[in-house]
């Protein structure tokens, strides 16, 4: 299966495992990258796993 560049902010919010409430806050911090693509707003997937490193190495400073 091949994976797409571009996500729904409900597919971004499906494979982060959260809202999609929680998905728009971190778009609107400018946590989470998003394009804007006409009227629609679309989330890179390398967005995904580069919000997913930083909070990572986040949890790893907090805990060491």
């Amino acid at each position: 299966m091949t994976i797409p560049m571009l996500l729904t902010p409900t597919e971004a919010a499906l494979a982060l495992g959260i809202g999609r409430s929680k998905l728009y806050e971190l778009m609107q911090a400018g946590i989470l990258e998003s394009v804007h693509i006409g009227a629609c707003r679309r989330i890179p997937a390398d967005a995904l796993a580069d919000l997913v490193t930083k909070l990572r190495a986040e949890s790893v400073i907090e805990i060491g």
